[in-house]
């Protein structure tokens, strides 16, 4: 058997049946949440079923006080203003374990000093339940 020097060029593949699956799905850009929702793709032993997720919305804000700007730049990211006003009445310490866990735990980027004004602001306000 004669010797063949391995090909450099970059191997081309056939899409496979989530590659397909894919190009469904993401191609129906025209049809409903409805037709969405009712989406299912099988192939190569795995079925791919999309979903329609609808997420609360609320136009509830912040209340203004000293360093609001810090909650809303940046908590709004992952909560909405309703949420973080119906938790519990905390104190300052335990505001600083929620936001420290905030940080550390699901990587928000918030710096030390916003994160200092965030607990502050959180331990001083007043909500109107």
């Amino acid at each position: 058997m004669p010797f063949r020097r391995p090909s450099t060029a970059p191997r081309r593949r056939a899409a496979g049946p989530l590659a397909a699956a894919a190009a469904l799905l993401l191609g129906a850009g025209s049809a409903s949440a409805g037709d969405a929702a009712d989406a299912t793709v099988s192939g190569g032993g795995v079925t791919l079923k999309s979903a329609v997720i609808t997420l609360p919305s609320s136009d509830r804000g912040f209340p203004p006080g000293p360093h609001a700007d810090a909650i809303e730049s940046n908590c709004l990211a992952c909560h909405s203003a309703g949420m973080v006003l119906n938790q519990p009445a905390l104190s300052q310490a335990e505001w600083r374990n929620e936001v420290t866990k905030m940080v550390k735990v699901f990587k928000a980027p918030v710096s030390d000093q916003d994160a200092d004004e965030i607990v502050a602001y959180l331990a001083a306000m007043k909500v109107d339940r």
